[in-house]
């Protein structure tokens, strides 16, 4: 096959296809190999669907309803290139008896539009708005594994993971926020057989780059006078944001601005140090070339001292998934949440501050007992050895592969399973 992402190659018979697909199914199912010719693609994405107890004899849920999920989409980036979307694919999707849907970066379904009876059709399945269709919900589709890749895909009947949904086929392309690169969601066709043409994946994939080429006209470079953004979740070296450049800092240079960030009323160069350093022989001298250095990098403008501080508020991620814990907004928070602030940094006051993060997300998301936010938590690099949030998704979601995961952790760490009450 000359392209991997496109589902069959010129002259390939669908019909005899989609049988060779069913067979490679139960198999992977029954005994969790994948046999030819399955797609690489696929292939993996089966895999990290069954890691995170998807069965395939699942069915989606619906998250989002009438008024949450107007104001929900009404709020969401990519209700600005709705029209323009409905412009390009509309008259596809309703003579084709077709449907377009847009999903969220969670695999969400915000919008699904198209022929009356394909909707009605689809309907049975959940494939409705409101509808949680990522990859650890709902399997091998096209808009949860485009947004779990960061890339167009094409998915043919026997390709998705679950048995209901083999019927279909779809081709999805993920929509990225031309200002910051982050995925948005994605755009999906979705049909019958005729979708498997590489002719579908290259019409959703231009719709997708019309629909980051409006984001970008009507969501501008900000101006200097804009307030900084500070990202320093899930990375080493954070990313500062001001005047509209993005500058990437040095891992000491991250753990100052993510402290002055926390403290605009500013730090002594005593409390820095304290702060930064486990080692106490280290001088201000050491310090205050840092932040000379760090100064050179901002401009005078940003960073004064005595104290050290900031001139201007910085926004940070860390505020951010903090203000919506604090309002009990979880599954805000959750998607806010990157990963672990500065994971490699070990200056005291950012070790405390990222176990205090984590532990106050994955305590409310214990708490509020979603399987999906949990499962998202769990299959992430920093929740796969989370006990106590795997024993959570095995009491809500007790599939053979979350309850083999909940074992393997409880023998390798030696803890009782908890006694049932």
């Amino acid at each position: 096959m000359t392209d991997p992402w496109v589902a069959l190659e010129p002259g390939a018979d669908p019909a005899e296809r989609a049988r060779t697909l069913r067979r490679a199914h139960e198999t992977f199912t029954v005994a969790g190999t994948v046999p030819q010719p399955v797609r690489a693609v696929v292939a993996d994405s089966w895999r990290r669907s069954a890691r995170a107890g998807v069965g395939p004899d699942g069915t989606a849920s619906v998250e989002l309803a009438d008024a949450d999920l107007g104001a929900y989409r009404a709020e969401h980036p990519l209700a600005r290139v709705m029209p323009l979307v409905r412009e390009l694919m509309g008259t596809f999707a309703a003579d084709g008896e077709h449907l377009l849907a847009v999903c969220d970066e969670h695999g969400r379904l915000l919008w699904v539009e198209g022929h009356p009876a394909t909707r009605r059709q689809a309907g049975r399945m959940n494939f409705v708005p409101g509808a949680r269709w990522s990859e650890t919900a709902m399997g091998t589709n096209a808009p949860g594994t485009a947004v779990a890749v960061g890339r167009p895909v094409q998915v043919f009947t026997a390709e998705h993971f679950i048995r209901q949904v083999q019927p279909w086929t779809c081709a999805a392309a993920p929509v990225h926020d031309p200002r910051t690169g982050r995925v948005l969601g994605a755009v999906d066709i979705t049909g019958g057989d005729g979708l498997a043409h590489p002719h579908s994946l290259g019409f959703v994939q231009a719709v997708a780059r019309a629909a980051e080429s409006q984001l970008a006209l009507l969501t501008p470079e900000r101006p200097a006078v804009d307030t900084p953004e500070l990202t320093a979740l899930g990375r080493d070296e954070a990313h500062l944001l001001a005047g509209g450049r993005r500058t990437r800092l040095s891992r000491r240079h991250s753990e100052i601005l993510v402290l002055l960030a926390r403290h605009p009323e500013g730090l002594t160069g005593d409390e820095l140090l304290c702060a930064l350093y486990e080692d106490e022989s280290v001088t201000p001298v050491t310090l205050r070339a840092e932040l000379a250095r760090l100064r050179r990098i901002l401009g005078p403008a940003l960073l004064a001292s005595r104290p050290y501080r900031l001139t201007v508020p910085v926004e940070s991620d860390v505020a951010v998934v903090e203000r919506r814990l604090e309002t009990g907004a979880v599954t805000a928070a959750a998607t806010a949440y990157a990963g672990p602030l500065l994971p490699a940094s070990q200056a005291p006051a950012v070790v405390r501050l990222r176990r205090r993060l984590a532990d106050g997300l994955r305590t409310a998301l214990i708490a509020r007992r979603d399987p999906d936010l949990l499962a998202d938590w769990a299959h992430a690099p920093w929740g796969e050895d989370d006990l106590d949030v795997w024993r959570a998704l095995a009491a809500v979601r007790p599939t053979p592969a979350v309850r083999s995961r909940l074992a393997a952790l409880e023998s390798e760490l030696a803890l009782p399973a908890p006694r049932p009450r």
